[in-house]
C-alpha cells in the first residue's frame, strides 16, 4: 500500500514539474503533505529513473526543456471536476475566456479513455449553472489583458466610465480580479499617474501596444493591503 502511495506520489510531482517553470521542494512537499526529506528523496527516485530534472541552488527544480510526459490519465473524479468547471465558465461574461476555455477543454476531452468519454457525454448534459442575469454587459478583453501582463507590454484602451466620461488611456496592466458580474483590471494609468480600477465591460476598445513596461514590485496581496489602509477597502472606486 505504501509503495502504491509513493508511486502516486512519483507520478503528481511529474506532472506537478510538467506544469510549472521552476518549483521548490517545499511548495512540492506542501501539495503532497509530506517532508521535504522526502520529497529530496523522490526527486532522487526519479533521476535515477531516468527523468531529467535540473536543479537550480536557492531556486528549485524544473524539467530540462524539451522533455514531453506521456499523455496525463484522468481519474473520473478529475474528469467530472473539468466538466463542472466548463459549466460555470460558459456562464462568464468575458467571451475570449470561454472561447479559449472551451478550446482547452476539447484538447482534454481528446485524451480522456473511450469509457470516460461516454460518461462526460453524460455528465455535461445533466449540469446546468444558472447565472444572476442582472448584469448582460459583455467583455471579449481578458485573454488579451493576460498576455499583456505576463509579456509586461502596455495597452490603450478607450473607456467609458460608470460616470459617462470616454477617455483614451495608455495602461500598464498589473493585474486581474473577479466579482460575481465582473472582470477588474488593475492597472496603472498614464493619463492619471496612479493605479486606477477599470471594468472590461466597459472597455470599448483595446489595442496591445509595442512598448514595454516596469513591472511593479509588489504582489496582489500587498496592493489590497495599501488599498485598505488607503480606502479602509480592496475595491478603490472604479474608473
Amino acid at each position: 500500500m505504501e509503495e502504491k502511495t509513493r508511486l502516486s506520489r512519483l507520478t503528481a510531482i511529474l506532472t506537478q514539474l510538467q506544469s510549472k517553470q521552476i518549483l521548490t521542494a517545499r511548495e512540492i512537499a506542501s501539495k503532497h503533505n509530506v517532508s521535504i526529506r522526502t520529497i529530496y528523496r523522490d526527486i532522487r527516485t526519479l533521476e535515477k529513473s531516468g527523468v531529467p530534472i535540473i536543479t537550480e541552488e536557492g531556486k528549485g527544480y524544473s524539467l530540462m526543456e524539451g522533455y514531453n510526459l506521456p499523455p496525463v490519465m484522468f481519474t473520473e473524479q478529475e474528469a467530472n471536476a473539468l466538466i463542472t468547471a466548463e459549466q460555470f465558465i460558459k456562464q462568464n461574461n468575458d467571451l475570449s475566456l470561454v472561447t479559449e476555455f472551451q478550446n482547452a477543454i476539447e484538447k482534454i476531452k481528446s485524451v480522456l479513455r473511450y469509457s470516460q468519454k461516454e460518461k462526460v457525454a453524460l455528465l455535461s448534459d445533466k449540469i446546468q449553472i444558472r447565472n444572476n442575469a442582472t448584469n448582460q454587459n459583455k467583455s471579449d478583453y481578458l485573454m488579451t489583458i493576460q498576455t499583456s501582463i505576463s509579456n509586461t507590454k502596455l495597452i490603450e484602451v478607450n473607456y467609458d466610465s460608470l460616470q459617462g466620461e470616454k477617455t483614451k488611456r495608455i495602461l500598464e496592466p498589473f493585474a486581474l480580479y473577479s466579482t460575481q458580474e465582473n472582470w477588474l483590471l488593475i492597472a496603472v494609468c498614464r493619463l492619471r499617474k496612479d493605479f486606477r480600477v477599470f471594468r472590461l465591460d466597459r472597455i470599448q476598445k483595446l489595442v496591445v501596444l509595442n512598448d514595454f513596461f516596469e513591472p511593479q514590485k509588489m504582489t496582489l496581496q500587498e496592493y489590497f493591503e495599501i488599498c485598505k489602509e488607503k480606502y479602509n477597502t480592496p475595491d478603490i472606486p472604479l474608473s
